[in-house]
């Protein structure tokens, strides 16, 4: 024998149009049209055969047959809302499991993780370092980090640091036998690429410098890696701002000049849109988010300089 359940949408304007006693009322909170409350209420009422709704001196009232029906179902919308809460309170707790590229993990997240585990220590953190194909989020991931425009298909993503490439290079390259007093003086040291030379070609037209071979030097396959590099003193590098400060700050790295190149791509914390609202999603989010936001004006000396 077949359940013959009215359309879960009409009935929901219903429960709210009942609760409010108004079809306007209802459409706020709805975000819908209060036209289409209102075609949810006939669909409803013509579903069900019974008048449920009557208007008298420009109010609205339910009728005796939409009163008990609203009684009746007003709890099952309650214990709806409740299970709904129970459930995504259950994802707040366990395990999470973020997903990043190596040089991004050891710079940034891996030194401020005890800071969430402080906050959230009901949730652990697994972390999985890997080289990630742009728009790759396997299923045994719950976020990911990834380097890009921002735009990936069923992916919720929220933008991280705006990213500057800046120079970098060792106290010892800056004060040396060559110093580095302008970009010009780039022509005496050996160039440091981050995964290619395209990069460093940018940098050099945005400042309208020429006379500098580009195509010199070694290239890195990770950020982190370029950037020991230049820490050690093998050349200078364009490393991006982010995984660049902990070097800064040490004093192991230096800006030789305040030339800077503002990335057309930024990291981003993403997470399949299916899951952006569960429990521990949101609160590593919100953490990631809340540190990115405390970092950025620091950030931003690099280009106000």
């Amino acid at each position: 024998m077949s359940r013959r359940l009215p359309p879960l949408n009409a009935l929901k304007a219903f429960e709210v149009a009942a609760r409010q006693l108004s079809f306007t009322k209802a459409a706020e909170e709805l975000y819908v049209t209060q036209a289409a409350v209102s075609h949810q209420i006939k669909a409803l009422e013509e579903h069900l055969g019974l008048k449920l709704f009557m208007r008298k001196n420009r109010s609205l009232l339910l009728t005796e047959e939409g009163q008990s029906y609203f009684l009746d179902i007003k709890d099952i919308f309650g214990q709806l809302h409740d299970a709904t809460e129970k459930l995504l309170a259950r994802g707040a707790k366990g395990a999470i499991t973020v997903s990043l590229p190596p040089s991004f993990a050891i710079q940034w997240l891996v030194p401020r993780l005890n800071l969430f585990s402080e906050i959230h220590p009901e949730i652990d953190v697994r972390i999985k370092a890997v080289d990630l194909e742009e728009g790759s989020l396997t299923d045994d991931v719950d976020v990911a980090i990834y380097y890009g425009k921002g735009k990936w298909a069923n992916i919720h993503a929220d933008k991280l640091h705006t990213e500057y490439l800046i120079p970098v290079c060792s106290p010892l390259i800056l004060n040396g036998p060559k110093p580095l007093k302008s970009a010009d003086d780039l022509k005496n040291h050996v160039l440091l690429h981050d995964g290619s030379r395209k990069d460093w070609k940018e940098w050099m037209k945005q400042q309208d410098i020429k006379g500098i071979n580009v195509n010199q030097g070694p290239i890195f396959s990770h950020s982190s890696m370029v950037l020991q590099a230049a820490a050690h003193g093998q050349g200078v590098a364009l490393g991006h701002s982010v995984l660049a400060k902990p070097e800064l700050d040490a004093g192991r790295l230096v800006i030789p000049f305040n030339n800077v190149l503002v990335s057309k791509n930024a990291y981003y914390l993403v997470c399949d849109s299916s899951q952006s609202e569960l429990g521990k999603i949101v609160a590593f989010r919100d953490w990631m988010l809340s540190m990115v936001e405390q970092e950025q004006q620091e950030q931003e000396f690099v280009q106000d300089e």
